[in-house]
């Protein structure tokens, strides 16, 4: 038998009147540029203000002649940068871009020079970036090396390599048509600045629309954790490393193309320059944070400081300081956003 219930506490019960169930007035908020942009944002009102800045200080800054120059010297930054994004957005670094661009250009120059066809020559120079990018892509999944060593090593050995394959001397006697690739324009817009273009809508679309660029952020918020969902991590981080050093020998083609020169010496330091732009225009060194339109925010607003820089005669060395300054700024509202988030 099942035993009565002898006592039962009374349940408090809640009459719901008219007035309860009244729906409460929607609430508005007014967009604002982060919401619009996201991370982007802070890039974008730095951008705004220097242009506007450097518009008010010089007549010349506006003028078609200077934004073709401008377009054409962000551009190859550019082109880097979203490369280098990839491999930072899985809390790796690539020191060895600069290196890697100045090798595809001069062996690019080199062929060239001895007559071999245009497109085979670029086709060339750039496969050994993407070669250089496969290699460092094993030694940090495979040698199981620190990103930043595997690709500091990558750096001296790609640089000695041009210098010993070079003399250290300029490759000239580039044909022509090759170096209108990058010095021509379409209907007045330098070629430099379409490709970039191209290449960063390519890869913001990579990062926004396919799986590929959902496991990329996987594996810079947590390798295990993407690893235990079925995330093929070494896979995705030797693909990182590849499209960088593909698009460092496809900036070494165009900076070779631009100068009408091979430089054993081309690319000094622009793997920092890289880094800078990625961080500045709000990507995070620890993975999983910043987009590809924000890389090329960040590599524009170095351009702007540098080109407005010349223009109004400022000593290059206050130009270094303002970049490091912005770097640290960038770098310290990333770490205080999340410390707030948390």
């Amino acid at each position: 038998m099942v035993p009565r219930l002898l006592w039962r506490e009374e349940v408090p019960t809640t009459t719901i009147t008219s007035d309860a169930v009244a729906e409460k007035p929607a609430s508005h908020r007014v967009l604002t540029l982060g919401d619009i942009a996201g991370r982007e944002s802070g890039g974008l009102v730095v951008l705004l203000v220097a242009v506007g800045a450097l518009t008010l200080a010089s007549d010349t800054f506006l003028t078609g002649g200077n934004l073709a120059n401008l377009a054409r010297q962000v551009a190859i930054f550019g082109i880097i940068a979203v490369g280098q994004l990839l491999v930072i957005l899985t809390a790796g670094i690539d020191l060895s871009v600069g290196s890697v661009l100045g090798l595809a250009g001069a062996v690019t120059a080199q062929l060239l020079v001895a007559g071999w066809p245009v497109v085979v020559a670029i086709a060339v120079g750039v496969a050994i970036g993407a070669a250089l990018g496969v290699a460092n892509g094993l030694l940090v999944t495979r040698a199981k090396l620190p990103p930043f060593i595997a690709t500091l090593g990558m750096l001296g050995i790609a640089r000695g390599v041009v210098l010993v394959i070079t003399d250290a001397k300029t490759v000239q006697g580039l044909p022509e048509g090759f170096q209108q690739i990058a010095n021509g324009t379409v209907l007045g817009v330098p070629n430099l600045l379409l490709i970039a273009a191209a290449v960063v809508l390519i890869v913001w679309f990579v990062l926004t629309r396919t799986v590929f660029g959902r496991y990329v952020y996987a594996v810079g918020s947590n390798p295990e954790s993407a690893r235990l969902a079925g995330v093929p991590v070494t896979a995705v981080t030797i693909a990182v490393y590849t499209i960088s050093g593909l698009l460092a020998g496809l900036g070494g083609v165009l900076l070779t193309s631009r100068l009408g020169a091979g430089i054993p010496t081309a690319g000094t330091g622009f793997e920092l320059n890289a880094i800078a732009a990625c961080v500045i225009g709000g990507a995070s060194l620890f993975g999983a944070k910043g987009g590809a339109l924000g890389a090329a925010t960040g590599a524009l607003i170095m351009g702007v400081l540098n080109n407005g820089g010349n223009l109004l005669a400022i000593n290059a060395f206050y130009l270094q300081i303002a970049i490091g300054v912005l770097i640290l700024v960038a770098v310290g509202f990333d770490q205080w956003n999340s410390r707030v988030r948390q």
